[in-house]
């Protein structure tokens, strides 16, 4: 199913061109601790102070090998890495014969551009031009934010760790091996929890999936398929149909519902929870 979603999307996007294509029009703030699991890439400046040996101290370009090259060591590869990863590497390498117990810092000098693909159920899908570290709150926001019929699950799709997207034209897709699916709540992004609002990498596609429906029939307002939220009671289902009508009742609701491949008819309280794909039938008021 979420192949079938991603390769639609995929074709949207294409389809659509560069009139979906915006780049980041505000430089991001960097979120909490943002610079220790920014992985580098190619184009990035790596600003590298060794204590007590200033003469190599400086910012070094991370060339389209995903290498820079430091005096003493030569050619040292850091692309995919982190700046912590890249201190114990050079630290290591210092302390094999060239210095004495080696101290330095790896900062981020300068961040490179990157390309973020978001895709379905957002106002504003297409492809998005970032520089600095961006978290997922962030890019769905400048996409506009999620559609009425979005899910609450936002699936992010992206190289796995150690591969890097040199060169990104279109979503991610295809190869299992090479990539890694991450499904975030919506809710939980809107609520704050901090492990939800993941730092997105280079080359990330962000797909919205359309959410799963249910159906209201009978004497409601508004008769007709609606999304469906997490939790959502048949009191609330209802209330997005508009409410009953003059005519209708709120007592002796039915849902129909799949249960082991049958659709069954079962009585409905309005507490009860909705699933998807159910179908609720508001009776005529008896007179």
């Amino acid at each position: 199913m979420f192949h079938t979603l991603l390769s639609l999307a995929v074709l949207l996007v294409v389809q659509t061109g560069s009139a979906a294509q915006r780049p980041a029009t505000a430089k991001p703030q960097s979120p909490p601790q943002a610079s220790s699991t920014y992985v580098i890439g190619a184009t990035d400046v790596l600003k590298i102070r060794v204590f007590g040996e200033d003469q190599y101290n400086g910012d070094y370009n991370v060339d389209g090998d995903g290498s820079i090259t430091f005096p003493l060591l030569g050619r040292i590869a850091v692309a995919g890495k982190t700046t912590r990863q890249i201190e114990e590497d050079l630290t290591k390498a210092l302390a094999d014969g060239w210095l004495n117990k080696p101290q330095l810092s790896v900062e981020i000098g300068a961040y490179r551009s990157r390309s973020i693909f978001v895709i379905g159920e957002v106002k504003l899908a297409g492809r998005y031009t970032i520089e600095g570290p961006m978290t997922l709150l962030e890019v769905i926001g400048q996409a506009g934010s999620l559609t009425a019929a979005a899910s609450d699950t936002i699936i992010v799709q992206r190289f796995k760790d150690g591969i890097v997207a040199s060169v990104t034209e279109a979503p991610v897709a295809g190869d299992e091996r090479l990539t890694e699916i991450l499904r975030v709540s919506y809710r939980d992004l809107q609520e704050g929890r901090l492990k939800a609002n993941i730092l997105l990498q280079d080359g990330d596609t962000i797909l919205v999936p359309p959410a799963e429906l249910f159906y209201v029939t009978g004497f409601v307002k508004t008769p007709g398929a609606f999304p469906l939220k997490p939790g959502m009671t048949v009191r609330q289902a209802l209330a997005v149909a508009g409410g009953v009508s003059e005519r209708g009742s709120n007592r002796r609701l039915k849902i129909m519902r799949i249960i082991n491949g049958k659709e069954q008819e079962i009585d409905a309280n309005l507490s009860d929870l909705v699933k998807a794909n159910d179908t609720i039938r508001v009776p005529q008021r008896l007179i």
